[in-house]
């Protein structure tokens, strides 16, 4: 187990857990996007072996502007000058003509897709949050008090669901996976049937013929927790 991240993944379940209305995960990828966002604005940005990572990679378009956000115009300005001399030796034509112009212009746009879709944050993100989401298997499998954070969690949001449910499959025996995913569902479930209610309340209020029964602070943000519940925190 990386038990580097055993002590986030454990205090995102407890956060999760007392506020009622959160994501683990979306807490955990939140913090991690900001943490490396960070790292990289500060003393990384000029590691060399950072660098040559980055000039192959790049920044995809909202880590880039998480970047600039930031206010370190000059340091980022040097590396993406390197990584624009990067992206011009790639795909620099040369003096083609027919044929092989044809080719070297279907080479051109596989060449442009790899460069457009790559992103060192997303990387290196994604590699640590794949951890993070391992190790909360494996400590359902381990840890008894882990069990019971678990069964206190209000929801998973259904992108981070999906990708807990297929670690645990991958790591957990037939009989704990049906226990684990017995627990789960159940949580999914009755989060979802209290949402669906809570966003057909919030639409009956707008049907003049419901009279002007309040609606309850949850039914008024039902279109907000819903967004949260199928796509995630942003």
């Amino acid at each position: 187990m990386e038990r580097i991240f055993t002590i986030p993944v454990n205090e995102a379940f407890e956060e999760a857990g007392e506020h009622g209305e959160k994501c683990p995960f979306c807490s955990l990828f939140t913090k991690l996007q900001t943490d490396e966002v960070d790292l990289i604005l500060g003393a990384s940005m000029m590691e060399p072996d950072v660098r040559i990572k980055t000039n192959e990679a790049g920044f995809c378009s909202r880590h880039l502007s998480m970047l600039f956000e930031g206010g370190k115009r000059l340091p980022l300005a040097l590396m993406t000058e390197s990584h624009l001399a990067r992206v011009r030796e790639r795909t620099k034509p040369g003096a083609l003509s027919g044929l092989f112009a044809a080719k070297a212009g279907a080479a051109a746009i596989k060449t442009v897709g790899e460069i457009n879709r790559s992103c060192y944050l997303c990387d290196r993100i994604e590699h640590n949050f794949s951890l993070m989401i391992e190790t909360a298997a494996l400590l359902w499998e381990s840890e008894e008090q882990f069990r019971r954070k678990t069964e206190n969690i209000g929801f998973f949001c259904l992108p981070h669901y999906e990708r807990f449910l297929a670690a645990a499959k991958e790591r957990l025996s037939g009989k704990e996976f049906g226990e684990f995913f017995g627990t789960v569902s159940k949580i999914e479930d009755r989060y979802l049937e209290g949402l669906n209610g809570d966003v057909s309340a919030f639409c009956r209020s707008f049907d003049y013929r419901q009279g002007d029964e309040p609606l309850t602070d949850r039914e008024k943000r039902a279109p907000e927790r819903a967004k949260t519940f199928l796509v995630g925190e942003e």
